[in-house]
């Protein structure tokens, strides 16, 4: 399968790659976005245009367009989560001022900020990072950001899904349905549909511990406020508030046997609570069915 994309780089007065917008991908012969005659009609001259295979993206990142063309086929939900090569991902993007001007070198900020003093022209700094927002540039369709900041390029947003002030996703992770964020989407996280992350929750992800396993979650679960996760989770799960239940963590279940969390893994239909009286983590049957409301109260076109 052929990607073409066309693409609209900023670059530094030293010549130096900050980032590229692809507000035009072709994927296939049937999907697409973008007005490409528009694009194209254009006089521009950091028009860039990207052509590779669908087996390309089984390759570690070559370069920064080839960076930013891999997370906006995530954000556009051209692929899924995990299912790219990322490698290098890291070492090849640079550390970018993202302001409202859009990207800036660290070489040239402090003289760009000391001109829009003088000019009275705002410059506001909104980060220092590899990572842009996402919304800076992709609006994904059907879905509810209270703080875009908190949602970077690559993150994968399926329609229906609402990210509360506190709620945060990361790049190659997101929901797969209809879902309520108020907690972390880590990095190769996925959550499914009708599943609810309380606020402060905390998902593991492989950046940040989960070695080697893909932690997701599955349908129709709930993680109470401040609790985490560390283990992939089946279907129609709720983890109590509080509780952050790691790979490692020895579970208590009905027929009073013991056994680690990541044995549990994937299995439907769990209840993990922390007994108060003696602090032991049990695994109980999850006999209650999470619904999420019915119908959204604000439906973007």
């Amino acid at each position: 399968m052929k990607i073409h994309a066309l693409g609209l780089t900023s670059i530094s007065s030293d010549g130096d790659l900050l980032d590229v917008y692809f507000p035009y991908i072709e994927f296939g012969k049937d999907h697409q976005v973008g007005d490409k005659n528009a694009i194209l009609g254009s006089v521009n001259e950091n028009l860039i245009e990207v052509s590779c295979n669908l087996k390309d993206l089984e390759h570690p990142i070559k370069d920064i367009a080839d960076a930013y063309l891999r997370l906006h086929l995530l954000s556009y939900k051209f692929v899924l989560p995990n299912s790219m090569n990322l490698e290098g991902l890291f070492e090849i993007l640079p550390n970018v001022i993202w302001t409202n001007y859009g990207a800036v070198s660290s070489k040239e900020i402090e003289t760009k900020l000391l001109n829009s003093k003088l000019q009275n022209k705002g410059l506001i700094i909104k980060s220092i990072d590899k990572f842009p927002c996402l919304t800076d540039y992709i609006i994904p369709k059907g879905v509810r950001i209270a703080d875009t900041s908190r949602v970077r390029l690559g993150a994968y947003l399926s329609e229906g899904t609402t990210i509360m002030h506190e709620g945060f996703v990361n790049f190659n992770a997101g929901t797969l349905g209809r879902a309520m964020i108020e907690g972390r989407i880590s990095a190769g996280v996925v959550v499914g549909s009708n599943s609810d992350l309380g606020g402060g929750c905390s998902t593991m992800g492989t950046l940040s511990g989960g070695n080697h396993t893909r932690i997701s979650i599955g349908k129709n679960c709930l993680l109470g406020a401040n609790s985490g996760l560390g283990i992939p989770l089946g279907d129609n799960c709720i983890i109590e508030a509080g509780l952050y239940l790691t790979a490692g963590t020895k579970v208590t279940l009905p027929d009073n046997s013991i056994v680690k969390a990541f044995e549990l893994s994937n299995k439907d239909n769990l209840l993990f609570i922390r007994n108060s009286t003696s602090g032991i983590v049990e695994a109980k049957i999850n006999k209650s069915l999470l619904e999420l409301n019915p119908k959204p109260v604000d439906r973007l076109p």
